[in-house]
């Protein structure tokens, strides 16, 4: 879709109400987190890294990372632990863990909500490492408040949420960029995870709620075929 300033509400954090759609998850997201963390895939499918969002881990991934094994690509996590916000080496850990994952193919880079920041950050300071980067409900565009976290956040990170170790650049990293958002995101607002027309090279509005990107069998799915679209129209 074509991605417009759009409504002034998108703007808001979602309203308060949503955030009770999104703790029902939260049975989902222990029972799905049950698995081996080793790489999940063919060994010869094409590489992808998925980043946890905030106050998240590799387990928490579980399911976007079978959905993608499921698709072909050779998945692997972070490997550092729980996403506790962004530290001043926070890039050049995740270049080293891509230099893990593989050193002969660019890896595609899969952020849920603030390891699609991340994602972002990585494609740019290393665009020769990273085939596309694929934002799910990442607030990477506009007022780093327009979200329902933002406090937790600076007190868990202990930096202010608009003073961030690292950079946080909302133009389009110089590899193909994919944005999924949502308005049923119970935390994140649509204007930040959907961002502008120059920020992405496509925007995706799908039907969930912001934990349902990683937990959800049906939107794991969802979001694999929409990457692989994304991915051949680069082909």
């Amino acid at each position: 879709m074509n991605i417009s300033d759009g409504d002034p509400r998108d703007e808001l954090p979602p309203p308060s109400w949503r955030r009770l759609h999104e703790a029902a998850w939260l049975g989902s997201r222990i029972f799905r987190s049950f698995g081996h963390l080793n790489p999940r895939g063919p060994e010869g499918g094409p590489p992808a890294l998925v980043i946890p969002g905030f106050i998240a881990d590799d387990r928490t991934t579980m399911e976007l990372r079978r959905a993608l094994a499921e698709a072909g690509f050779r998945t692997h996590g972070w490997d550092r632990g729980w996403n506790l916000g962004a530290r001043h080496d926070t890039i050049e850990q995740l270049k080293h863990r891509l230099d893990q994952v593989s050193t002969e193919e660019p890896v595609l880079v899969v952020g849920w909500s603030l390891g699609g920041v991340f994602a972002r950050e990585l494609a740019r300071a290393h665009p020769e490492r990273v085939r596309a980067v694929v934002t799910l409900g990442s607030p990477f565009s506009g007022d780093p408040h327009q979200n329902n976290v933002w406090r937790l956040y600076e007190w868990i990170a202990g930096h202010k949420v608009d003073e961030p170790p690292i950079a946080r650049v909302t133009d389009k990293p110089p590899v193909p960029t994919l944005a999924m958002w949502s308005r049923y995101d119970g935390i994140i607002a649509v204007r930040a995870a959907r961002g502008l027309a120059h920020e992405s090279d496509h925007s995706v509005e799908l039907d969930c709620t912001h934990m349902a990107f990683g937990v959800s069998r049906r939107t794991t799915r969802l979001v694999v075929q929409e990457i692989d679209s994304f991915l051949k129209s680069f082909t």
